[in-house]
């Protein structure tokens, strides 16, 4: 189910035992999405001992998806992305770490790196067509959001992009029905606006819905499979162009962070190319 809140995690439980689907829940970290982003790290083949490991989870979890195993640097554990999540187990599966390690010289949150890192999308796969564009100054960095139109933390975010320059923000029209029952009227109402982005920010700076039926042909349903596909689970949710996935109304400061972060990976990946 989505959901409003900036974090949130799904429990993906079928065919897991309860205690899987305990584990998955407890990690709120944003979810693998179908799609990998050209250049997205990819873990290493896995080692015979690795191997093994993971036939010893698979016994104690049957069901579940176990893509890469890994050994880290630190305790002694192996990386394991479990599913969609990362979570770290000892050599014999005996003991199952849920949570993040943060390194502290460097201030880190080494599990939500490499999460992110292992779980980018590939952004230029997206139907742009089925959004509002709002291009500012030179436009040259690219956003993606979906938004929900009586989200407060996406009104939050509205706010926040104010302070963002340089930018083409694409935003796709994303009502959570089963906490905002209006949303989808108003989401109609302004995607069949003359001028549809600036209907949208009307909306949020004076609450005013534009004055039509909604009847001209909404992308509500094809956004919705489009979430589905990429595994949306909250509003608003941010999509970087080297497809980093950042769920939340995060502040300017941090978006234009990520923002220059996906630039100098965007020129990583193509000079990999040359």
């Amino acid at each position: 189910m989505k959901s409003a809140f900036p974090f949130s995690g799904r429990v993906r439980a079928a065919g897991l035992t309860v205690l899987a689907a305990l584990v998955l829940s407890a990690v709120a970290l944003p979810a693998a999405a179908q799609g990998a982003a050209p250049g997205a790290d990819k873990s290493p083949p896995m080692t015979a001992e690795a191997l093994a490991l993971k036939k010893t989870l698979e016994q104690k979890f049957p069901g579940g998806d176990i893509r890469g195993i890994v050994k880290t640097p630190y305790f002694g554990l192996y990386e394991v992305q479990f599913d969609d999540r990362v979570l770290y187990t000892d050599a014999k599966a005996k003991y199952l770490l849920v949570g993040s390690v943060y390194d502290t010289e460097s201030k880190t949150n080494l599990t939500e790196d490499r999460q992110r890192k292992l779980n980018r999308v590939d952004v230029s796969k997206l139907p742009l067509d089925l959004a509002l564009k709002k291009v500012k100054g030179t436009g040259e960095r690219t956003l993606v959001v979906f938004s929900d139109a009586d989200c407060p933390f996406c009104a939050k975010l509205e706010q926040e992009l104010k302070a963002v320059d340089n930018v083409t923000i694409y935003t796709y029209l994303f009502p959570i029905d089963q906490l905002h029952p209006d949303a989808a009227r108003k989401s109609r109402a302004i995607w069949c606006a003359a001028d549809r982005q600036k209907a949208w920010d009307a909306f949020f700076e004076t609450g005013a819905v534009p004055d039509n039926k909604g009847d001209c042909g909404d992308p509500l349903a094809k956004t919705q499979e489009l979430a589905a596909k990429f595994k949306v689970q909250a509003t608003p949710t941010l999509m970087f162009a080297d497809g980093t996935i950042v769920p939340g109304a995060i502040p300017a400061t941090r978006i234009d962070t990520e923002l220059k972060n996906a630039e100098a990976e965007m020129k990583k990946v193509a000079a990999a190319k040359k």
